[in-house]
């Protein structure tokens, strides 16, 4: 075998070894050391440092070495431009000194010039570079004598270096992903001996402490609870956690939606009916009142219950019976009623859209449910609560990226807890190779919802208006169709004009607009855009949930 094939065998070595060292990346100081002890055995490449910018300062410091004594790495400290391991860092360029008795700018600073053999010594050093950037240097000394040319020493270190910095950044991903575990590990642990995590509240803001304490100041107290707040603050929970945390909790926990149920049902579901009440009636039913005999019953969005109901509700409260429909015999009931609107119920007083007397009986102990917004630091708690379920869920291990929570934090969350819930869940299932979660991806969800976000906004400022009777204000809401034709989608565009059209008469004033059998379709369309959620369907179409109900009630359709 020639010189140069022996020459050649032994390169193929050195960088064999060294890239194996790339496996050991969570081992930075165990690898890097390996490398370059590996170059010095090898090629004569003596003690190899590997100087990285320290955070603070900016100076080099020697972070790995080899053949050198902890004096000499401690005098390893230079300045950006300072010496030529200094303009090395500053350049980008790499640099040979065949002879470092003749270089003016070789400091002599780490290995004095007496502890290096009395002949003449080369230094080589070249930088490290991550993404284009030099992040660090690796520099090396070498006898002159020696045959091989020193431009194929620092080839050779060059590809070394790219080696270098596939470790060390290997190991700061690694570093990141284990402190943010550390952190989920941490406040997952703190929610689990929180105030309210036994029932599913999940924070630790000022704001969601006062409701907390709220809560457990009125949980054995004999009254009426009104919760309030915006859809998606999680009043189910809270009420649960009224109902469990009180001497009922043995007792039936009974759940109804006042807007999800049409007019003409909602009184039969409340009450009951006694068989052959009215056509249909096929066998005596219990209502949801007398089924939380002992327990606890909420009311949700009792903001859209009619008058007459409200009536029913507020004798209910009076005198602890109730009475079936088609029966005149009152029946008992011993039962703690909690009740929920995103609605404002002062206004409705003022409108004649609620009952003075009953808004009175309800709002004996207030509890303000605070929107995601005003929870400062809930978020983030929030957000890795949901993402350590959905992993659950979808037997996956994605995580945040640096980026994701602060954006998270940042976005006012117009849906709550549902929609943040929500947008999680969809990034789990979207993320790069079930990994990790970006802030682009989040933003991305979040604009794909911001069609339904701004109907419900739409479908809020018209409160005042949406929540007359179906049959009364189809007249009213036509102007408003017409009006945002512009930001409506293709469908929509089309219902409006065709709801137009239909509402003019020959001289030109408009009809209530009537159900029609032509609806359905668009009915079943605003459903599919809206997943199912009628609430969101109605909302497309500049309804009220009670006025949708109505129309799949008119005509028949069956939704699950």
């Amino acid at each position: 075998m020639s010189m140069l094939d022996i020459a050649e065998h032994f390169e193929f070595i050195v960088i064999k070894e060294a890239a194996e060292q790339i496996e050991n990346a969570n081992q930075p100081e165990k690898a890097i050391q390996s490398i370059l002890s590996i170059i010095s055995r090898q090629m004569g490449l003596n003690r190899g440092r590997v100087l990285l910018q320290e955070p603070t300062s900016g100076y080099l410091y020697t972070a790995y070495s080899y053949g050198l004594t902890e004096e000499e790495v401690a005098r390893s400290r230079f300045a950006i431009r300072e010496g030529i391991t200094g303009k090395v860092m500053h350049s980008g360029q790499p640099w040979i000194v065949p002879d470092i008795d003749l270089e003016e700018d070789y400091l002599c600073r780490t290995v004095s010039r007496e502890t290096l053999p009395q002949e003449p010594v080369s230094f080589i050093a070249t930088p490290i570079i991550r993404n284009g950037v030099p992040v660090g240097v690796m520099a090396v000394n070498r006898l002159k004598g020696r045959t091989r040319p020193l431009d194929k020493d620092l080839n050779i270190l060059k590809l070394i270096a790219l080696f270098i910095s596939e470790i060390l950044a290997v190991n700061t991903m690694l570093e990141q992903q284990t402190q943010i575990l550390k952190e989920e590990n941490e406040q997952l642990r703190a929610l689990a001996t929180s105030q309210g995590s036994h029932y599913g509240i999940i924070g630790e803001s000022s704001a969601l402490m006062d409701a907390l304490n709220k809560v457990t100041r009125a949980a054995n107290a004999s009254v009426t609870v009104l919760l309030k707040g915006e859809s998606g603050t999680g009043k189910e929970k809270f009420s649960r956690m009224l109902h469990l945390s009180s001497h009922r909790q043995d007792g039936p926990f009974i759940a109804i939606n006042c807007a999800a149920i049409p007019l003409d049902l909602l009184e039969s579901e409340l009450f009951g009916h006694e068989k052959g009440a009215f056509t249909g009636a096929t066998q005596t039913k219990q209502g949801k009142i007398e089924l939380a005999h002992k327990g606890t019953l909420f009311l949700d969005e009792i903001g859209d219950m009619d008058l007459g109901l409200q009536a029913k509700l507020l004798r209910v409260l009076e005198e602890r019976t109730i009475t079936r429909v088609g029966s005149n015999r009152p029946i008992p009931v011993d039962v703690r009623i909690i009740v929920a609107s995103h609605k404002d119920l002062h206004e409705g007083v003022n409108q004649g859209r609620f009952r003075l007397d009953l808004f009175y009986r309800l709002n004996v102990f207030p509890i303000e449910l605070p929107p995601l917004r005003d929870r400062y630091g809930d978020i983030r708690l929030l957000s890795r609560h949901f993402l350590n379920l959905a992993n659950q869920e979808y037997g996956v291990g994605t995580i945040f990226d640096q980026g994701a929570l602060g954006f998270l934090e940042t976005y006012d969350w117009p849906g709550n807890i549902r929609q943040l819930e929500n947008v999680i869940k969809r990034a789990v299932l979207m993320a790069e190779s079930n990994r990790f979660i970006t802030a682009d991806l989040i933003q991305q969800i979040i604009s794909e919802e911001s069609g339904i976000m701004a109907a419900s906004r739409i479908a809020h400022t018209h409160k005042a208006l949406i929540a007359k009777e179906p049959d009364v204000i189809e007249h009213e809401m036509q102007p408003m169709l017409n009006d945002r034709v512009a930001v409506m989608d293709h469908h929509r565009h089309k219902v409006a004009a065709s709801s137009h059209d239909e509402s003019m008469n020959h001289g030109g004033k408009r009809n209530y607009w009537r159900v029609s059998e032509d609806e359905s379709e668009r009915l079943m369309e605003a459903l599919h855009q809206a997943h199912g959620n009628k609430t969101q369907a109605a909302a497309l179409l500049d309804m009220t949930p009670r006025q949708f109900n109505y129309r799949l009630s008119k005509l028949g359709l069956q939704v699950k």
